[in-house]
């Protein structure tokens, strides 16, 4: 996979999503979404602080700056509302098996924009993009059994599962995409 350091995030745009990347005018949005317990039930199971959601907004830049990939904020295109977070991370996780040199996937919407396939749209064209911009051969996700969403969209955009695992204390599975859609 050939990332190049120092990207700044492109633009994205789906048939109903803009993908950009987040800057400080982002951080009440971000802030709002991951202090939320709806969002945060499946992920950590507990809402984040504000200055946690300033930490993860600075991993994403450091993501671009570094590694060439990341997360983008994702709008609504028609009307400019901010509906999550989607993108693509190496997050240097300690888990069993590891799954070094493959990107991480992960989603994150407001609950306002559940249920309308905007994981779907906006996850596909992470993965897109990172197939044609960086070579992606192959990525995985980590996601609670217990969240049916979050499965149906993996299962959507073509990850499979390859094992369950325990991570932070949690039993989880991992899911791997494997070549383009």
């Amino acid at each position: 996979m050939e990332a190049k350091a120092g990207a700044a995030a492109p633009v994205l745009k789906t048939e109903r999503l803009t993908l950009r990347g987040h800057g400080l005018e982002d951080y009440k949005k971000t802030v709002s979404l991951w202090g939320d317990a709806r969002v945060t039930r499946y992920i950590s199971g507990k809402p984040s602080s504000p200055s946690e959601s300033w930490a993860r907004m600075m991993n994403y830049a450091g993501h671009w700056a570094l590694l060439g990939f990341g997360y983008w904020l994702v709008e609504e295109s028609e009307s400019g509302r901010f509906v999550g977070e989607v993108g693509l991370a190496d997050f240097k996780r300690d888990i069993k098996p590891d799954f070094e040199g493959a990107p991480e996937a992960g989603w994150v919407l407001t609950p306002s924009a559940h249920g309308k396939g905007y994981a779907t749209e906006a996850v596909r064209a992470a993965l897109t993009w990172g197939e044609e911009t960086l070579g992606m051969k192959r990525s995985v996700c980590i996601l609670d059994p217990q969240n049916d969403a979050s499965v149906r969209v993996a299962d959507k955009c073509g990850f499979t599962f390859f094992t369950e695992t325990e991570f932070m204390g949690d039993r989880v599975v991992l899911m791997e995409r494997l070549g383009k859609f």
